[in-house]
């Protein structure tokens, strides 16, 4: 009896060391809830994350057992267990700090990836919303004409033009314009002001279940802050007669309550030899209610206006017989104005510790104008080729999703669910394309007519984690009803067209150790066409698909020392070839893209930062014969990588480096599009609560061209039309000096 009253208290003091749990919630110094906080057990190994609205369960727990919780921008605490915490709930609270590379922790349950960008766009400092696109690895970005005009894209052997390919949002309000004036996609992220965005989130490729339309090369998804450390108030001035005025102010700041207001003014002339008249306004204000429990809700408001003269893209025939300089014009009355007003909201609600809701809502009323010249005098020898493409246009859309969290029959495998339903509306009145004599007189409208589109979507996704293993089916349905009424017709003509898609996904994470991350993605997804194409085609070929798969892993070989590396492969049954002197998008034949991303980041000290990424791409399309088969301006190798320093002392800056190969811009090759090497530096000094800086784009005066295509024209001595390259240059040394003062 003796022994068997042993046996069993020692059974019973086993179990008490090893069968309890411990959970609750993570915070902020603030108590606003954590998400996405990794809770890691050092003596079993077992690991955890904090859901949306901070909450964490941890089971396999015994006395003394070491836990460390850790997240990008904060302090790792380490946090061993007390006979007070088993099978207790707790409050942990987390210390915010700068954020650096050993922040970053190889798991199963995330891809590192985003992690290692976040580093990057803390170090370093950006000119705009759209040069934040850069941080993406493999992101390229171009601008064409003038600086009012979204800019031109390149990822993963795309010349996406302004967004066919990539998917873009911010907080849950979309980017992309379907069925636009100017070409399907047209993404202008202008409206947001680069000092309020708060992360970035971005994924190569068709893998993603909650990503729909144009998201085939990837998406990029943006978060704007939710309320201000400080108010801030910064003058730009520099060459060119360039002026930035920002302000960043707060409204309210409380326990459950913040709101703030942002304004950007941004005014120049440019580096062209007419004068750009550039103006830019932004504002925008954002409210945020906490409970600090288990809701939260979001509303902001935003407006954003710009017009802009430009100088277009110019024959290199035009420089070599002295016509024109680099930064002149064969056509200066090009350019343009466009407006877009948001309205959108977020909420969050936590249902219980497992289960929560995500809703977002958005309106957005926007008007778009733009004047453009690729062939100067083509067609028409005595007025020119001057074309007008503008639309007035109102979007709305929602999106609810139910996430629920929770561990398999009382193991540590963990299952996360995610299940969507949404909708997106585009009201696109008066699209037109029309002739026009130097930006005043309308000559003849080709195009004109009202684009009516309706996207509705359902999504649902797993992600399983079993021990080093994590898995992440996923399915989405999108259905789209297109509309369009020929307002050039004598009488009422409205044709339309509708088509659903089925998009399954299906992807791999596995911890091969706490410094290596293997993963492996494969899915199906699509770009829309424009509802013009749609029509005119007869509803054929309205969702054309693109088949992908990625193999790759991110490597730490040291705390502060990561490499990241994939092979990829994308399949498309169409692409869009863009025509210039028509103004419109047009399907094109089916492709295939094979790929090599590789990236390396390296932190030796807490003040110093070297990142790089390189990538490869070859590209062709798959119904055309050898040597007729290059895609056109689709670039086969990208580079950028910068140093950067930080409080050294009370100086911060860096060097940065962007460059693409020479690459086809016709299907033969006939043509080339030059390649770049160009390099931006900027250095700042903080003395209290004043930042004096200074930014210099293009360091060493490189001459280059910014964007480039292979067009026909004809200028207006000549007699017979040239197909050569035409492009934009690129911006020469250029300095501007920086003030600002936080309060």
């Amino acid at each position: 009896m003796r022994i068997f009253c042993c046996l069993l208290l020692a059974l019973l003091t086993t179990l008490r060391l090893v069968a309890h749990e411990i959970k609750g919630k993570v915070l902020a110094s603030d108590y606003t809830p954590l998400s996405g906080v990794g809770v890691y057990n050092e003596t079993t190994k077992e690991y955890t994350y904090s859901s949306e609205r901070g909450y964490f369960e941890l089971q396999g727990i015994s006395l003394n057992d070491v836990l460390y919780f850790y997240s990008m921008g904060y302090r790792t605490l380490q946090y061993e267990v007390g006979e007070a915490q088993l099978d207790a709930t707790v409050d942990i609270i987390l210390e915010e700090t700068a954020v650096s590379l050993d922040q970053v922790v190889l798991t199963s349950r995330r891809d590192a990836l985003s992690a290692l960008v976040a580093v990057d766009l803390e170090r370093q400092p950006v000119k705009s919303s759209q040069e934040v696109l850069r941080t993406v690895p493999g992101l390229m970005i171009g601008q064409h004409a003038g600086g009012g005009k979204a800019e031109q894209l390149f990822l993963r052997g795309f010349d996406i033009d302004h967004g066919t390919d990539l998917s873009l949002q911010v907080d849950g309000l979309p980017v992309n314009m379907v069925s636009h004036a100017h070409g399907q996609g047209y993404s202008d992220l202008h409206f947001l002001i680069p000092e309020t965005i708060a992360s970035i989130d971005f994924g190569k490729g068709p893998y993603y279940a909650d990503q729909g339309n144009f998201a085939t090369a990837g998406y990029v998804r943006l978060q704007t802050k939710k309320a201000l450390e400080k108010n801030r108030i910064t003058l730009e001035a520099g060459a060119f007669r360039t002026l930035r005025l920002l302000h960043l102010q707060k409204l309210v700041e409380g326990k459950q309550h913040n709101a703030y207001m942002a304004s950007e003014l941004l005014l120049t002339d440019g580096v062209f030899e007419s004068p750009q008249n550039f103006n830019r306004l932004n504002i925008m204000g954002r409210y945020t209610y906490n409970n600090r429990d288990n809701e939260q809700l979001s509303l902001a408001l935003s407006h954003f206006q710009s017009k802009w003269d430009a100088s277009g893209q110019i024959p290199q025939r035009a420089i070599k017989q002295g016509l024109i300089s680099r930064f002149g014009a064969i056509d200066d009355t090009e350019g343009g104005f466009t407006s877009r007003s948001n309205l959108w909201l977020d909420h969050h609600k936590s249902l219980d510790g497992h289960n929560y809701l995500k809703s977002t809502a958005f309106y957005s009323q926007y008007d778009f104008e733009l004047f453009s010249n690729f062939t100067f005098f083509l067609n028409d020898t005595i007025n020119g080729d001057q074309i007008s493409q503008r639309e007035s246009r109102v979007l709305f859309g929602a999106q609810t999703t139910y996430h629920r969290e929770s561990h398999i029959a009382g193991k540590e495998d963990h299952l996360k669910l995610a299940t969507g339903l949404g909708f997106r509306y585009d009201n696109a009145d008066g699209v037109a394309l029309s002739r026009t004599r130097d930006r005043r007189e309308l000559l003849e409208r080709l195009a004109f007519g009202n684009v009516d589109e309706l996207n509705g979507f359902a999504f649902a996704e797993a992600h399983y984690t079993s021990g080093k293993w994590t898995l992440n089916p996923g399915l989405r349905m999108d259905y789209f009803h297109f509309n369009y009424q020929d307002l050039l017709q004598p009488t009422y003509t409205s044709r339309n067209a509708k088509k659903a898609f089925l998009a399954p996904k299906f992807n791999l994470i596995y911890e091969a150790s706490p410094y290596m991350q293997w993963f492996a993605k494969s899915g199906i997804g699509f770009h829309s066409n424009d509802t013009r194409v749609v029509v005119a085609n007869n509803g054929r070929d309205i969702l054309p698909a693109a088949y992908g798969t990625d193999l790759g892993g991110v490597f730490k070989p040291t705390t502060n020392l990561a490499i990241n590396a994939a092979l990829w492969g994308l399949w498309l049954d169409q692409e869009f070839v863009y025509v210039g002197d028509a103004g419109i998008v047009e399907p094109s034949g089916k492709t295939r893209r094979l790929g090599v991303d590789f990236g390396l980041r390296y932190e030796p000290t807490k003040w110093l930062y070297l990142s790089g990424d390189l990538n490869f791409t070859y590209a062709r399309s798959t119904g055309a014969p050898e040597g007729q088969d290059y895609i056109p301006l689709a670039p086969d190798v990208t580079s950028e990588g910068g140093i950067m320093i930080r409080d050294l002392g009370n100086f911060s800056g860096g060097i940065h480096y962007r460059c693409i190969k020479n690459r086809p811009a016709t299907e033969d090759f006939s043509l080339t599009a030059r390649g770049y090497f160009v390099t931006d530096a900027n250095l700042s000094y903080q003395l209290q609560n004043w930042s004096l800086g200074i930014v210099v784009e293009n360091l060493f005066d490189t001459e280059w061209n910014e964007t480039q295509f292979a067009t026909e024209s004809r200028l207006k001595n000549e007699a017979n039309p040239v197909e050569e390259i035409h492009f934009t240059p690129g911006s020469p040394f250029f300095v501007r000096g920086h003030l600002t003062v936080t309060f």
